[in-house]
């Protein structure tokens, strides 16, 4: 297997919400057609998500997929052009074949930024013309306390939603708007009494640190006010300050005093979190002990990392077992324009093929399984690795699995792969150091644009 030993000095070398990043999709010449790829794919247990590249405002450290606000007309173009590929790809997943979807998404961008009317259309084609039973299956959106209104809180809730996603990030006026994430206090508790009013199942709310001036009091601060509203779901996010966003510099200490700032961030945070009740899922989602379930296999983190993921939008990953694709990718705000522009203009044949994307061989599947599964707190079993693929992941990945050993990171079990609580706190470190040489090369070559 080829893949470096841990070269990184820093615990947030990068954040892994999906493996092979689009860094390393590259164009497929080919074109391969949908109908080819998802031919042998189970389909008994689908993901959907529907990706709105639109928000109010971007903030100083986003670097997604998505656009400030829409001049007139391009919200109903992109839910036109969402609802031909939305077509397009039902088709190629075989019409009269059974296709079930266990679970679905709204993300972006800002899902809510849509009208509420518009809401309505998005939900009836992720139903209609995607095939999925909304108020059958989880439902996760995404949204923010200026675009949370009654009204669209009303149309989730009537459509299925079962988990609303806020993006907070402080509730300090100052530490916002360092984030350039300008917003006041009273107008995000607003939004999560409307939540709460909307009596949607789980709330979700993000929380960031390592912003330029936090303390570990303020940061306190933070966190008290959001265990307040007794969420059931609680995300903490270590800042990060990436080529092409808004945050153009680090804070202003050095980056090890920075690294080291954030580490007893996330301690505090993860410290009160569990004494408050909640249990921690990964290095970023803890939930509440008593919190309904979402899915029959209990509690996940929301990476959208699974096999069967069918993504909708421009932005929107989807997955198969060997190829993952999705549409060109870029954090600029003019090439992201020109990018939509692109979508909304398409016909529903061009949306039956793929454009960008990277086959998995059978080694980077077994790369990204153990990735996904080892930076959850509860681990792996070896037992399920080996029925899977029929080897062991310390015989696939000896030199990974010792060095983790050996800076402490790594519970040495022969039954269960499962980081310690150090690794768990190192897990932006950790899971970069699974990567393929392969991948680590195809991601720095990558233009940023």
């Amino acid at each position: 297997m080829n893949s470096p030993a841990i070269n990184s000095t820093t615990p947030y070398e990068s954040y892994v919400y999906a493996y092979p990043h689009k860094t390393a999709y590259r164009p497929l010449p080919e074109r391969p057609a949908l109908r080819d790829l998802w031919a042998d794919q189970p389909k008994d247990a689908l993901s959907l998500y529907l990706h709105i590249p639109f928000c109010e405002v971007r903030c100083g450290f986003c670097n997604l997929f998505t656009r400030i606000g829409a001049p007139d007309g391009l919200t109903t173009a992109y839910l036109d052009a969402l609802e031909r590929q939305a077509t397009a790809v039902r088709e190629a997943l075989g019409p009269d074949e059974p296709v079930r979807f266990a679970a679905a998404a709204f993300g972006g961008g800002t899902p809510t930024f849509l009208t509420a009317s518009e809401l309505e259309r998005l939900c009836d084609i992720a139903e209609k013309s995607a095939g999925a039973d909304l108020r059958a299956v989880p439902l996760s959106v995404e949204a923010s306390p200026a675009t949370a209104t009654a009204d669209r809180l009303a149309v989730l809730a009537d459509r299925g939603t079962t988990r609303l996603s806020l993006g907070i990030q402080s509730f300090v006026a100052e530490e916002a708007r360092t984030a350039v994430r300008p917003q006041k206090r009273a107008d995000v508790e607003a939004a999560l009494s409307r939540i709460r009013d909307a009596a949607i199942p789980v709330l979700n709310i993000d929380l960031i640190y390592g912003i330029d001036g936090q303390t570990e009091e303020s940061w306190r601060y933070s966190l008290d006010a959001a265990l307040a509203w007794r969420p059931e779901e609680l995300y903490l996010y270590p800042l990060y300050v990436r080529p092409l966003t808004g945050l153009g510099r680090r804070p202003n200490d050095s980056p090890a005093a920075w690294d080291e700032h954030r580490l007893r961030l996330y301690r505090a945070g993860r410290d009160r979190l569990l004494a408050a009740g909640y249990e921690q899922v990964s290095m970023r989602m803890f939930r509440r002990a008593d919190a309904p379930a979402q899915s029959a296999e209990g509690p996940a983190d929301h990476a959208c990392q699974t096999d069967g993921m069918v993504g909708l939008g421009c932005g929107a990953r989807s997955y198969t077992a060997e190829l993952h694709y999705s549409f060109d990718y870029a954090v600029d705000m003019r090439e992201i324009r020109t990018i939509v522009d692109d979508y909304v203009g398409r016909p529903e044949a061009d949306f039956a093929r793929a454009d960008y994307g990277r086959w998995i061989d059978a080694e980077e599947a077994r790369r990204r399984h153990l990735l996904q599964s080892l930076l959850q707190a509860r681990g792996m079993p070896v037992a399920e690795y080996h029925g899977r693929f029929g080897s062991s992941p310390w015989e696939d990945f000896p030199a990974e699995l010792a060095a983790f050993v050996e800076r402490g990171w790594l519970v040495d079990d022969a039954a269960l792969l499962r980081l310690t609580p150090e690794g768990l706190a190192h897990s932006d470190a950790a899971g970069p150091a699974l990567f393929s040489a392969d991948v680590r090369a195809v991601m720095a070559a990558y233009e940023r644009k």
